[in-house]
């Protein structure tokens, strides 16, 4: 496929070099054009300029930006160019309000927008495994799911536009608990006096297993958390959630009380710390 990339960070530079070494022509765009210059000299893809460069004439535009507004910016610029009924993927976590803002707007012009956030973090987009859910027509979604895969393990269509980031901030709902959960476990165990390789030994094969203990148990315990989803991005991503909890009247007590968790780390100058960081709020008071 003729595609258009936008937005060549730590998660969408991996993403797009996956599509050219599946053999598509892929055209990306990133705001520093040296990052995007960069990007095409190691992977063999084509450098745009300009958002209107990498669309045009593609069959599937992507996208992994920053927030609502970028991503409303992109796709504007990007719809003049595109070929006929191209189908827009973006990855980004955004509220659901503005996929289907963009899914209105973009089938007025005869094209597609698919929501479609992921899931698995740096590591899954370098490793192409990454988990996507996706909001947006059934069809235009089955056209752009083949490429979508160079980079993924699963895409699931979650529903009508919006579905997608539905579905991620439960997803976000679900990774804050855990994290708060394992944050004070570890915090207990050491408090005790308990060796923390033994405890995640004697723990990790039953009940409390998780991808967080099995990824994130040892770093906790070493204070590590220079890696990894950021504070920052956790925060604009539950903010989010709570933003449309208050929308549809979902009662989101402990993560309301977990964001404001990650707003003390930030205080603590953790902003850029793995979401894992709540571990050091906990250190710090003990001290």
């Amino acid at each position: 496929m003729k595609i258009g990339f936008a937005g060549l960070g730590v998660m969408g530079g991996p993403m797009a070099r996956h599509l050219v070494e599946a053999g598509h022509q892929v055209r990306g765009f990133n705001r520093s054009a040296d990052k995007a210059r960069a990007w095409a000299s190691s992977t063999g893809g084509l450098f745009a300029a300009t958002v209107a460069e990498a669309a045009d004439g593609a069959d599937l535009f992507i996208l992994c930006v920053g927030n609502d507004d970028d991503v409303r910016e992109v796709v504007m610029q990007s719809l003049p160019d595109l070929a006929p009924a191209a189908v827009i993927v973006d990855h980004t976590t955004t509220s659901a309000r503005i996929a289907r803002e963009l899914a209105e707007l973009a089938a007025g012009q005869g094209f597609a927008f698919i929501d479609a956030p992921v899931s698995g973090g740096q590591a899954g987009a370098e490793n192409g495994q990454l988990s996507v859910m996706a909001g947006g027509d059934a069809d235009a979604l089955a056209r752009a799911e083949p490429a979508l895969m160079a980079y993924s393990r699963a895409v699931k269509h979650m529903g009508p536009s919006g579905s997608g980031q539905l579905t991620k901030m439960v997803n976000q709902i679900a990774i804050a608990g855990v994290v708060q959960g394992l944050a004070e476990a570890v915090h207990f165990a050491e408090v005790a006096g308990l060796d923390t390789d033994a405890v995640y030994d004697a723990v990790s094969k039953g009940a409390a297993q998780s991808w967080q203990m099995d990824n994130r148990w040892k770093t906790m315990a070493e204070g590590r958390f220079d890696f990894g989803f950021a504070v920052d991005w956790m925060r604009k991503d539950l903010g989010l959630v709570l933003d449309e909890a208050k929308a549809n009247g979902a009662r989101l007590e402990l993560t309301t009380l977990i964001d404001q968790y990650y707003a003390e780390v930030q205080s603590m100058g953790g902003s850029r710390w793995d979401t894992s960081s709540l571990a050091a709020r906990l250190q710090n008071r003990r001290n």
